[in-house]
């Protein structure tokens, strides 16, 4: 069967689907309940710390793509605005509060970015440039939402194994639930852009992301990259790096680098992946969070709770 074309329109009546579909998750309609918080905490606390981090960093998302993409399209800011931020916002908030029920401090997320940012920004005025930008975006939101997909489906399995149904089917089920309409909206959205692009711009797409490349919310930071390591080890992701790669890059392998010597995935998401891995074993987590009481006081941790950075 032959692939259907996309277009704008097709694009746009995808995002009005999601917003009309998947509205955002109140607090309320989910079942926080949890049997062993101690087990919860000690086995995926790190894990649940990165992704409420992560997700709340949704603001700080919005205000890039408003940097890097002064002359946003009506669709573009139809997904962000009224779709994609209200979703992850509550997932964060979700994901936060299960955080302090288990014991651990409420999530720091970075609402700042950086100077290069600013910098592509103030080029983006011009239009080819701000379609370099908008791949750019593009790319990333679907790296990120394979991410997630593959995390969240990860997390679910786990909690499921230790007892914990309802937090695995009513908060992490439905939050997975919403991403893969994101990547499908980056998806289209890419291949659309793609097929204009100069070769020049492509040329500079492409040494962009390989200079840039980094793993969903580690921005740069090693603190981070150790974080996402110990996540991807803790979900076994460490065992096939090359698979999960492929799963999170062969859009772009596709759309950006056609394939370019039979290439499954860029080579720069395998070398982030390693580097994340390799920075946990060698330091373990960059920080041990302690447990909490509900006024935000440290409570006294149990020997065990040392298990979270051990590096197996």
């Amino acid at each position: 069967m032959p692939k259907k074309q996309i277009t704008p329109g097709k694009i746009r009546d995808h995002v009005k689907r999601l917003g009309e579909l998947y509205p955002p998750i109140p607090l309320s309609s989910v079942d926080r309940t949890v049997h062993d918080p101690d087990q919860v905490r000690s086995r995926f606390g790190h894990v649940l710390n990165y992704l409420a981090r992560v997700e709340l960093e949704v603001d700080r998302n919005v205000l890039e793509i408003l940097t890097l993409i002064p002359g946003v399209e009506e669709t573009d800011r139809l997904f962000y605005q009224d779709v994609w931020q209200p979703q992850e916002i509550q997932h964060g908030l979700i994901l936060d509060r299960l955080s302090t029920d288990v014991g651990l401090p409420p999530s720091t997320p970075q609402l700042t970015f950086t100077w290069t940012i600013r910098l592509l920004g103030a080029l983006a005025h011009w239009r080819p440039i701000q379609d370099v930008s908008r791949m750019l975006f593009y790319l990333t939101g679907a790296s990120t939402e394979r991410q997630a997909v593959l995390a969240y489906n990860s997390f679910t399995a786990g909690l499921k194994e230790i007892g914990e149904e309802a937090i695995a089917e009513s908060v992490i089920h439905p939050i997975k639930r919403q991403e893969p309409g994101h990547f499908a909206y980056y998806r289209m959205s890419a291949e659309l852009l793609a097929a204009r692009l100069r070769p020049w711009q492509k040329w500079l797409v492409q040494q962009l992301r390989t200079a840039s490349y980094t793993m969903v919310g580690t921005n740069g930071d090693e603190a981070y990259k150790r974080d996402i390591g110990g996540l991807m080890v803790t979900f076994d992701l460490d065992r096939d790096l090359e698979a999960y790669a492929r799963e999170i890059g062969r859009l772009e392998a596709r759309v950006v680098w056609a394939n370019r010597h039979g290439m499954e995935f860029p080579p720069y998401m395998l070398a982030s992946m390693r580097e994340s891995v390799e920075l946990y074993r060698e330091k373990g987590l960059s920080t041990l969070p302690a447990r909490y009481d509900l006024e935000g006081h440290p409570l006294v941790e149990r020997p065990e709770a040392a298990s979270l950075v051990a590096v197996r």
